[in-house]
């Protein structure tokens, strides 16, 4: 059988997901959260290398697609929680399956990098 033509529509969709998901700074926001709900700082300390600037655009992105939750808490000064909703979460299990596969194949891919720099 078969399968049915994919149609240019299908493939941006999927790709704009891909492009979203994929991100560098999506995917360790995700991984950041998946312990629970922190605060900003938190976040940007425990991501490391991300700036101010980055991180509040990701995380916007990340709550306009429905991924993470913003909680704001009635205190004084206020603060600003962040976790990730269900469809967050749904998110986490592919996330760290490429995450291991990153890790189990590094070394094999920078052998690969080194040998074909060798060659060109």
């Amino acid at each position: 059988m078969t399968p049915p033509p994919r149609d240019r529509a299908d493939c941006r969709a999927v790709s704009e997901v891909l492009s979203r998901v994929g991100d560098k700074w999506t995917m360790q926001v995700v991984v950041a959260l998946l312990d629970g709900p922190q605060r900003f700082n938190a976040l940007k300390r425990q991501i490391g290398d991300i700036s101010q600037q980055m991180l509040t655009r990701t995380l916007k992105t990340l709550e306009r697609d429905g991924m993470v939750e913003r909680t704001v808490c009635a205190t004084t000064p206020p603060q600003v929680e962040y976790a990730l909703s269900a469809l967050g979460r749904s998110l986490s299990e592919p996330v760290r399956q490429m995450a291991q596969w990153a890790r189990a194949h590094l070394p094999i891919i920078h052998d690969n990098r080194r040998r074909y720099d060798e060659r060109h």
